[in-house]
């Protein structure tokens, strides 16, 4: 099912991304935080379809996406024409992300525009989580860092709330390299951590191997599940 929705606000949230909340009248949105919905696109007469993940709670008729451009890219290109008032054919939200146990500790861990669907998780957890939240994010510059004026807000608010950024272009008084990397060491324990893991695919294998190697059993580590076969096909 699809439905035609308007952009209410653009904001323009690093130099390559910008979030937009669309709006669709007299709808409500049932979804799992951490799911995605598809942006429909027209391109030389034939159609694409993209997915973008929801970074708001669902109840509401409106849906914030966080899209980053790329130069090839024809729906992200498309999304950052648009202006307010504009029409965008959306579908319902759906995906294998969402927040399994409220009552477990949990790690976020994610790179680029994959923080969205940890968003959305987030706010569920300080909503109904009854234990520690660590929240992993890397970036290869502080100029690229989505949303850390939030992430710093909920860290200040919450005490059960850590925050951990990684960059790995640029030196500062933080963590640097590939964020993974630092879940052994900023974490206690990995026992009974329930791992939501979201980025660029290369990322997402090399923290489902990381986990292993310290004995996380697969069934504590959520992803999309998709990443294994694109880091196959490009290898």
């Amino acid at each position: 099912m699809t439905h035609t929705a308007t952009v209410a606000s653009i904001r323009q949230i690093t130099p390559d991304v910008k979030q937009f909340r669309l709006v669709v009248p007299d709808h409500e949105f049932d979804f799992e935080p951490g799911q995605h919905t598809q942006i429909h696109v027209r391109n030389d007469g034939e159609e694409v379809v993209r997915p973008y993940t929801a970074t708001n709670l669902p109840g509401t008729n409106q849906l914030t996406l966080a899209i980053k451009r790329y130069p090839d890219g024809t729906a992200s290109t498309y999304m950052h024409e648009r202006e307010r008032g504009d029409e965008i054919e959306i579908e319902e939200l759906d995906g294998n992300l969402s927040l399994r146990d409220a009552d477990a500790d949990v790690a976020f861990v994610s790179t680029g525009t994959g923080i969205t669907p940890m968003m959305a998780m987030l706010k569920r957890y300080v909503e109904e989580g009854t234990g520690e939240a660590h929240f992993f994010f890397g970036e290869k510059d502080r100029e690229h860092l989505i949303y850390r004026e939030t992430l710093d807000q909920f860290e200040a608010g919450h005490e059960d709330v850590h925050v951990h950024f990684s960059l790995s272009r640029e030196d500062w008084d933080g963590l640097t390299g590939h964020v993974q990397e630092h879940l052994p060491d900023a974490l206690e324990t990995l026992d009974d951590t329930h791992f939501y893991v979201c980025g660029v695919p290369e990322m997402v294998v090399e923290t489902k191997e990381l986990l292993s190697d310290e004995g996380v059993p697969d069934d504590r580590v959520f992803s999309e599940g998709w990443e294994d076969d694109e880091v196959v096909e490009e290898s």
